[in-house]
């Protein structure tokens, strides 16, 4: 999951950031307000194979996450378990082959 973080703030800092804001500035309606924002944020991240990687192995814990996220607009918070086995799936996942282009450091 590091590697993911890394590529997506890395890549997709300037997408991120605003949704993350516009998520902060509309709580009980960010679903809806900040829903193009995170259309950037996956067309963003949608071509990095490490990314992919995580999605495709753990598409099950992201879209539970997801739904909680719907139902809960008000209190995204409660999510926080859903999340949690989101990120444990994703420490699971095999990215050796997906790392073929690995995260430049900074210099």
């Amino acid at each position: 999951m590091q590697a993911a973080m890394e590529i997506t703030a890395k890549y997709c800092h300037k997408e991120m950031e605003a949704y993350g804001s516009c998520v902060a500035a509309n709580p009980s309606t960010w679903q809806h307000q900040c829903h193009e924002l995170k259309m950037k944020v996956a067309h963003c991240t949608s071509s990095h194979p490490v990314i992919q990687r995580i999605r495709s192995g753990c598409s099950k814990e992201f879209v539970e996450f997801e739904r909680c996220l719907k139902e809960n607009q008000a209190s995204p918070a409660s999510c926080s378990p859903h999340v949690a086995r989101f990120l444990g799936c994703a420490e699971t996942v095999d990215l050796s082959e997906a790392a073929v282009n690995p995260v430049p450091q900074p210099s």
